[in-house]
């Protein structure tokens, strides 16, 4: 390889990666509060609490991609 060619990566940078953090983590922490609203009468907060659940782990996980692809071209 020569000193111009760089293989592609797919990473960001700590102020990307600290971003994406705080904005799953807020969906992962408004699942969870959801939860306090949650009787037998209501079940909206179950169902706000699936569906924000789902997006803090689908988003880092397919969406963004896979940062364990060392070695692979």
């Amino acid at each position: 390889m020569n000193a111009k060619s760089r293989p592609i990566e797919n990473e960001n940078n700590l102020a990307q990666s600290i971003v994406l953090f705080v904005i799953c983590f807020a969906l992962f922490a408004g699942a969870v509060y959801s939860l306090n609203f949650l009787t037998l009468d209501n079940a909206w907060p179950m169902a706000v609490a699936l569906v924000l659940f789902a997006l803090a782990f689908i988003i880092p996980q397919h969406i963004l991609g896979r940062s364990d692809s060392a070695g692979e071209e």
